[in-house]
């Protein structure tokens, strides 16, 4: 279709209809095979201009805002000319050009010379931008084929021009530059790289993917890495496509002689999963002639009926590997699989595994590193007693390699150094609640359970033990509700009076050892966190807590408590908080304001306001500006494995400049041992068209296996050049 434009004076004889229809038609698509698969005939065009009038008999000529529609693609010219003699179309400019595609082109020019399917050409004081990136200004475009676009006289970078600062922070200078609209790829030739100006690279030939291209082989950004312990060093990673659902990403990490390094990424993903695979192996000196590496294997699975399985595996050659190299600061590797499914009625989970302890203080022949869990919840809704029943069963236990009777002096633990066992599990538990009045509400539970043991290889416990749990339990909740203006207040008392038995058979206790004492769990029937050990016996768990929420942003609120026993059967060590007859108080308080500022603080302390545990943590998010910080004070507990006090300090900070710089800083101090454990320092630029990442860690802890280390990192990425930097885009405005 050709038009006219009303109103301003264009002619409309049916010669020039024809021929402009005849223009409109030859704008055929960009790439070849599109045009053969489709005939002229059947595509539709649209011309649109001011005027439109015939100069001879085979010239028509588009003037005054001229615009051409065809098969998504659009350009726009002040003045077109088409000689049908010559099939040519003759452009003036400014002129505009873009071309649909996988990655969007658009070509600025001042004037041009093209075959009327826009297929063949020249463009003269042109400018093509791709991906709303990389803009690569030229003396001449020339378009081939409908597939290359050759730019000769290159000037390319993805950052802003300004007229006060015409200098770019990079830029690439080519003699030639070729895009392939197919393959996605650019190639310079005869390249020189610029930074503020200064060159700093020849290159005589280089090929990069467009900036649309999300993955292809190649080149990534290096990235130096200086450390105390292997000197400095580069990294050079070169990733593969493997189809569509296949990657490789080799590493070569070079230090100053100290090391040879190879490191391996593997990425795969299925139908019903993926899977990836991270590894590297090493030669150092840190431990000359050795074979050093580690292997990574992450997988997870959709299978039918809603189940979910994932696999794990993780190895490595010794203990001080991945600290030294910065693959991770774990101290304790687990692989195996877990399977899953949990639905709003019912929850299925098994695990089984190995874990391989690299802590000094350790060893994998003492310790229960072979583990398997399996747990069956339901939840049900009996019409009869009312009310919710949860039935759980469950299987669990553990292996040791050593199959010694009794501790021995490796590592002095007070545990079997061969003890192996198994656990099965029964329960179920019935809770219905009432509303009495006054808004008092009623709980009432009941629950009944029964473990059996199966232990080996330690002389302090039967070989088969039995255990029956029953326990009742009765709760009282008396909340009160206040509006005061914008802002409303809960008070809540509560009190739980529980019985179990309390002369339950002696049983190992593998998973149960850590426990915890806070908000979380003060009105739990059982403060252990897992299944080995029960709370017995009678008590009370007694508690008050208080929030208020305001209007405009504020919330607040604290919570005091503790537990009252009967007797004291020695089930909590004294770091626990929960010993004796009577507990710790627990008091734990938050407040949150509006601007940001996040407050919370969990103590546990005896009638003498004697601290056995202490934990602020302070948290503060502004526009640019984030702050976290804690301090944590315990106090020791020698049946939990922590012989000595902690007392720590652990802030991380961040704060970011309109200029597109940003700092972090970090830190962890030991109170205990007068030293600082880690601290880090991080500073970065980013904005529309690069990113430079530089970092400072040093850990100061030591051991056996590993010695303090000082980490330096470097970072570049350069978008539109096989990066995105994902900064805003700088305003010349001064």
């Amino acid at each position: 279709m050709a038009a006219a434009r009303p109103g301003r004076g264009g002619t409309a004889a049916a010669r020039a209809l024809l021929l402009s229809l005849a223009l409109a038609l030859a704008l055929a698509p960009v790439s070849a095979p599109q045009a053969e698969a489709q005939s002229t005939a059947a595509t539709a065009a649209t011309l649109l201009a001011d005027r439109i009038h015939m100069a001879n008999s085979s010239v028509l000529i588009a003037e005054g805002s001229v615009e051409v529609f065809y098969n998504g693609a659009r350009l726009s010219a002040s003045r077109i000319a088409y000689d049908a003699a010559t099939d040519r179309l003759l452009i003036e400019g400014p002129l505009r050009l873009t071309a649909p595609g996988a990655t969007e082109a658009v070509i600025l020019a001042d004037s041009g010379d093209l075959a009327a399917d826009l297929r063949d050409g020249v463009l003269r004081g042109a400018r093509m931008v791709l991906a709303q990136e990389l803009q690569l200004a030229a003396s001449t475009i020339r378009r081939s084929d409908g597939r290359y676009t050759t730019l000769e006289e290159v000037v390319a970078s993805s950052c802003q021009i300004c007229v006060l600062n015409p200098t770019p922070l990079w830029e690439i200078r080519a003699r030639r530059v070729t895009h392939d609209s197919v393959e996605r790829e650019i190639v310079y030739e005869g390249a020189q790289f610029r930074a503020f100006g200064v060159p700093l690279a020849y290159i005589p030939r280089l090929r990069a993917p467009d900036p649309g291209v999300e993955r292809r082989s190649g080149l990534l950004q290096p990235r130096l890495r200086t450390t105390s312990a292997l000197g400095t060093g580069i990294k050079l990673p070169y990733f593969w496509t493997l189809g569509d659902a296949r990657d490789l990403t080799l590493t070569p990490y070079i230090s100053a002689e100290r090391t040879t390094t190879l490191e391996l990424r593997y990425r795969q993903a299925f139908p019903m999963g993926q899977m990836q695979i991270d590894a590297a192996v090493s030669r150092d000196d840190i431990l000359p002639g050795e074979t050093r590496g580690y292997v990574f294997v992450d997988a997870g699975f959709a299978l039918p009926r809603g189940f979910a399985l994932d696999l794990d595996l993780r190895t490595v050659t010794d203990r001080g590997y991945l600290l030294d190299y910065g693959i991770t600061g774990a101290d304790r590797l687990w692989s195996g699989a877990t399977l899953q499914r949990i639905r709003p009625d019912q929850m299925i989970w098994a695990r089984l595994g190995n874990t391989n302890s690299l802590r000094d203080s350790e060893s994998n022949a003492t310790q229960p590193m072979l583990a398997g869990t399996f747990s069956w919840t339901e939840v049900l809704h009996p019409r009869l007693l009312g009310g919710e029943l949860v039935v759980q069963a469950g299987l669990g236990g553990y292996r040791r390699p050593s199959e010694a009777a009794f501790d021995g002096p490796e590592d002095d633990d007070l545990v079997s150094d061969g003890r192996d066992a198994l656990r099965a599990t029964l329960a179920a538990e019935w809770r219905r609640n009432w509303l009495l009045p006054g808004g008092v509400q009623l709980s009432g539970v009941a629950a009944l359970g029964a473990d059996l043991h199966s232990v080996g290889d330690d002389a302090a416990y039967d070989s088969e033990i039995l255990a029956l749990r029953p326990a009742v339990a009765v709760e009282l909740r008396w909340p009160w509700v206040r509006s005061r203006g914008t802002a409303t207040e809960v008070i809540e008392p509560v009190a739980q009076l529980i019985w179990s038995r309390s002369d339950l058979p002696a049983a190992p206790n593998e998973d149960s050892v850590l426990v915890e004492f806070d908000e979380g769990n003060l009105f739990s029937l059982s403060r252990f966190p897992g299944e080995d050990a029960r709370e017995a016996g009678l008590r009370a768990n007694l508690g008050i807590g208080w929030t208020r929420h305001d209007a405009a942003g504020w919330s607040a609120g604290v919570l005091a408590g503790r537990v009252l026993r009967a007797e004291d059967l020695g089930q909590f060590g004294t770091g626990s908080g929960l010993s004796g007859v009577r507990s710790d108080w627990l008091l734990a308080t938050h407040l949150q304001t509006p601007g940001g500022i996040g407050l919370t603080n969990r103590a546990l302390f005896d009638d003498a306001f004697s601290f056995t545990r202490d934990e602020l943590r302070l948290t503060m998010v502004r526009q640019k500006m984030t702050l976290e910080a804690g301090y944590i004070w315990m106090q020791p507990a020698p049946a939990e494995g922590r012989p000595l006090a902690t007392k720590e300090l652990q802030f991380d900070t961040g704060w970011t400049f309109d200029s597109g710089w940003r700092g972090s800083l970090g830190a962890r101090y030991d109170f205990v041992a007068e030293r600082a454990a880690e601290a880090n320092l991080g500073l970065s630029f980013v904005n529309e068209c690069v990113l430079v990442d530089l970092s400072l860690s040093r850990r100061f802890t030591s051991s056996t296996s590993v010695t303090p280390q000082t980490v330096i990192g470097l970072s570049l990425e350069l978008a539109g050049f096989g990066g995105s930097s994902g900064g805003q885009r700088r305003s010349c405005m001064r």
